[in-house]
């Protein structure tokens, strides 16, 4: 597929058929998320990649437990369309590989003070990997959605994907073959806004 149609086709996607995703697919997306820039070459990233149903429902039970609800929105329909992804992967960052990486004699630092980062740069790094994901989900055919774990259930998940200390959930991506349903984005309640709005050329 063209880039540009890869760029343009990519939404979120709520709900996917029963069809299995290829081994060879879900490898190549992979493969493609390490090849995301990392700051220092850092590369603080780690994926928990869930493929039977078992290990998805594992996560689902630990990160949805009987919750149709929260913070006053009905998830129902959101839920039971995302249950369908066929493949999950955990987007992982560990800010101590960042900041040991900054401590070291060719970036100019001695010490490990978070204080210096402008920005959490190991989410960020991980985002872009989970971006390529998502891209590399289309260019396959696939549907995709990112999202995240609710804070009051990223203990559960932990524990039950036996995530390490060292690590935090940046976001999990949803993947499979993509089906009519599913819950609707905000996309479809609220406009793209015009690019005369968001970019600024020679200063704002």
């Amino acid at each position: 597929m063209e880039f540009q149609d890869v760029v343009r086709k990519r939404r979120m996607h709520r709900r996917f058929t029963d069809e299995p995703v290829s081994a060879e697919a879900v490898d190549r997306i992979t493969r493609n998320a390490v090849r995301a820039p990392s700051a220092g070459f850092s590369q603080g990233w780690a994926f928990v990649v869930l493929e039977t149903a078992a290990d998805r429902e594992r996560f689902w039970a630990a990160s949805t437990p009987q919750a149709a609800e929260r913070s006053g929105r009905d998830m129902s329909a959101w839920l039971a369309g995302m249950r369908t992804a066929q493949v999950i992967v955990l987007a992982l960052a560990s800010k101590d590989a960042y900041l040991q990486r900054y401590a070291e004699k060719d970036k100019g630092w001695t010490d490990r003070d978070e204080a210096r980062w402008p920005a959490p740069f190991w989410h960020i790094d991980v985002g872009m990997a989970s971006l390529l994901m998502l891209q590399t989900a289309v260019d396959e055919g696939l549907g995709a959605c990112f999202f995240g774990v609710p804070p009051e259930h990223v203990a559960a998940v932990r524990a039950g994907l036996g995530i390490p200390d060292e690590f935090e959930i940046t976001g999990v991506v949803a993947m499979g073959h993509p089906a009519d349903g599913g819950a609707k984005g905000s996309p479809t309640r609220r406009p793209r806004k015009p690019q005369d709005e968001v970019i600024h050329r020679g200063g704002w």
